[in-house]
Order: structure tokens, then C-alpha cells, then sequence
């Protein structure tokens, strides 16, 4: 069972930056890979990025590529999303995801409670 606590969400003006964590319980963290789904308000939840467990490679949608960056650091049993640019259509709840297929595409095992983003125009 692993268990996703997310973080740094808020209130950030459009250009602004944020970044979110995901803490992971549970020692196997390494082998899991992890992602970020977003979901805004009456549209289905939708990927935004992830990280593969064992290579560390990345994959990013094309409406945040060039503007977010997934990283992870095992030691913390950590992932962060790094947000730059932000724009207001980016303001959604941001869930943190963990896999243990190669990538949170192919499948999700685990969701976290979700961390509000609000960017203002």
C-alpha cells in the first residue's frame, strides 16, 4: 500500500511559478513510477506529467511541456512538479499518481487527495 500526500498549492498570478510535492509512504518508492494528472473545474481529469521508476525519463502533455518539470528524489520518497509560466488555464487540482507499470499512462495504482492550483489573470 502506498499512501500520496500532495503540497505547495495556492494562489499565484498568471507568469508566476509554483511547485508541488507528493510525499510517498512506504519503502518501495523507488520502484514505482509517479505522475501528475490535473483536473479543472466540470472538465475530466487530465495527465500532465510523469517519470519513469527506473531510467527517470520523462514525459510531459503538450500544453505543459517547455513549462513544467517532473522530478523525484528517492531518497524523500518525493516527486515535485515544478510549475513556471503558469497561465490561468492551468488552475485545476493537481493529483499526484503512482504506478508500478513503466509510466501512470499505462496505469495508475494509486491517487493522492489532490492540492488546488489557482493561477489569476
Amino acid at each position: 500500500q502506498v499512501q500520496l500526500v500532495e503540497s505547495g498549492g495556492g494562489l499565484v498570478p498568471a507568469g508566476g511559478s509554483l511547485r508541488l510535492s507528493c510525499s510517498a509512504s512506504g519503502r518501495t518508492f523507488s520502484t514505482y513510477s509517479m505522475g501528475w494528472f490535473r483536473q479543472a473545474p466540470g472538465k475530466n481529469r487530465e495527465f500532465a506529467a510523469t517519470i519513469n521508476w527506473n531510467l527517470g525519463s520523462t514525459y510531459y502533455a503538450g500544453s505543459v511541456k517547455g513549462r513544467f518539470t517532473i522530478s523525484r528524489d528517492n531518497a524523500k520518497n518525493t516527486v515535485y512538479l515544478q510549475m513556471n509560466s503558469l497561465k490561468p488555464e492551468d488552475t485545476a487540482v493537481y493529483y499526484c499518481a503512482a504506478s508500478r507499470s513503466s509510466s501512470v499512462l499505462v496505469e495508475v495504482d494509486y491517487w493522492g487527495q489532490g492540492t488546488q492550483v489557482t493561477v489569476s489573470s
